[in-house]
Parts: structure tokens; sequence; C-alpha cells
């Protein structure tokens, strides 16, 4: 069940790939046309960059708003031993204070962890060994690999952009997607847009750094919209390590804007590691 801990972890840290590092024949296998993204013929360079411009605007047009947020997330993920067992992640989050997780697994209907993330400070209960563990937010900076905050994290958490790049460097459109590339101080990431709706469909992102050759798929469908906003219960993941791993998230129920409580007692037994 440890592995259930660790894999959660890192499908929070997914979009900045969790320090995975692909091999370079893997990294070889990604073709070039996926990763290079040609302007529109005949169209002027001008016009590509507003058009571009504009549909990286539509990001934070839709982004979410929400002062609250639950979920229970079906996890399914599989890597080079083939399917691991499923496990539910229970989310609660209290923008810009508090984010609680409880981590079961399916085949045992027990919970396993529960997590407690302030913007300084993280408690993790190991209900299985009957262990209790205190780390600053740090710890999670340097499991990330990269600069990281805890707006970065909510963000990741409720599906909102985060490291979109701030210069556009590429643009094409087809008849049924816009692809933007772009290039930012940690990722190159090549974006593409349903022309129907302007839902983001994909986010790929490579390392900008040569030598880290990290790289991540990252799928979002089933969009939901509701009055406000539209959001992606479905999300599928597939970064790059010595060989290919698949995350896939499914939103099972989620609410915005509801009162919560974060329930965190630390039995007195537990020992603190």
């Amino acid at each position: 069940m440890n592995y259930c801990f660790k894999i959660f972890i890192g499908i929070i840290f997914l979009y900045a790939f969790n320090g995975c590092r692909s091999t370079k024949k893997l990294q070889t296998a990604i073709s070039r046309k996926d990763t290079t993204v040609a302007a529109v013929p005949g169209l002027p360079e001008s016009d590509s960059l507003s058009i571009a411009s504009m549909f990286l605007k539509s990001l934070d047009k839709n982004r979410i708003t929400y002062n609250t947020f639950s979920a229970k997330v079906k996890v399914q993920y599989e890597d080079r031993n083939g399917k691991q067992p499923d496990f539910i992640a229970f989310i609660r989050l209290q923008k810009d204070s508090v984010l609680w997780i409880s981590i079961s697994a399916t085949f045992l209907s027990i919970e396993a962890f529960r997590i407690y993330i302030t913007p300084d400070t993280i408690i993790i209960i190991n209900k299985l060994d009957k262990s209790v563990e205190n780390h600053s937010f740090n710890y999670i900076e340097n499991f990330a690999k990269i600069p990281m905050n805890f707006a970065t994290l909510q963000n990741l958490i409720i599906g909102n952009p985060v490291y979109n790049g701030d210069s556009i460097v590429s643009y094409k459109q087809t008849e049924n997607h816009i692809l933007i590339g772009t290039v930012g101080s940690f990722f190159k990431n090549f974006l593409t847009f349903s022309t129907e709706n302007n839902y983001l469909e994909k986010s790929k992102l490579d390392d900008i750094e040569l030598g880290q050759n990290r790289t991540a798929d990252l799928i979002y469908d089933n969009y939901e919209k509701n009055s406000q906003f539209s959001f992606a219960t479905y999300r599928d993941i597939t970064v790059a390590e010595k060989t290919k791993v698949d995350i896939r998230l499914t939103f099972k129920q989620y609410e915005f804007n509801k009162e919560l409580s974060f329930p965190f007692n630390i039995p007195r037994n537990y020992k603190t590691k």
C-alpha cells in the first residue's frame, strides 16, 4: 500500500514530471512532428501570434475560481510491472489554506494514509504502520524538483493552468484543433485546443534543460460545464521514466464552495518518523 501514497504524490506533481527522466531511447521514440508546430502557411506571423495569444488567454478566462473544493478520485496506474491495484483518493481543499487528502485501497476498503498540507507544513499519517511524518513545505519542492508553492499545488489539483510558458514560439491550426507551442522557465509546452469549444485537450511538456530529458503527455476529457466554468473529470497522463508510466484519474464526485471540515487527529500510540 505504500505505493499508493507515492503514486498519488506523483500525480500531484505530474505536471512537473515528478522528477522523472526519460532514457535516450524513449526520448528519440517521440516523433519530432509531435513536438514541433509550424505556423499556418500563408498566414502572417503577426496574425498567428494574435490567434495563439487569444487561445492562451482563453485558459485564463476558463480558470476555475472557488473558495473550497472536494472530490472523490479513482486512480489507475500502470508501469513496466503491469497494472497496479486501483485506489481512491478523497480530496478537500480550502483555497490558500489547507489541502487534506485521504487515500484508500479499493480492494481493502480501508484508509491507508491521511495527509494534511498547509503553505508551510506537511503531515502524513500512515495508518498501516501506525506512524506519522512531519515535513516543511520544501519537502514537496524537493520532490517535484522545481520551485513549488501552495498556490501552484492547488492549481494542479483543481486543473487550472500552470507552466504555460511566457513566450509563444509556434502556432498551427487544423479543422478541429489549434496547436500552440510555448517556452517558459522550466518547460516547453505544446498545447492542443478544440476549435469547437476552446477546451484544452492535451498538454505535452518537455524539459527545457537538454540534460534532463523529462517529458509528459497530459490529456483532458469528459468536461462538465456549469454556469461558471468547465471541469475535466477525466485525465490521462503518460510520463517518461525508464519505461512508460500511465496514470488515469477519474473524478467520480466533486463539489465547489461547500462548507468543509478537515479532521486530522493523530493517535497517541503512533510513532513519529
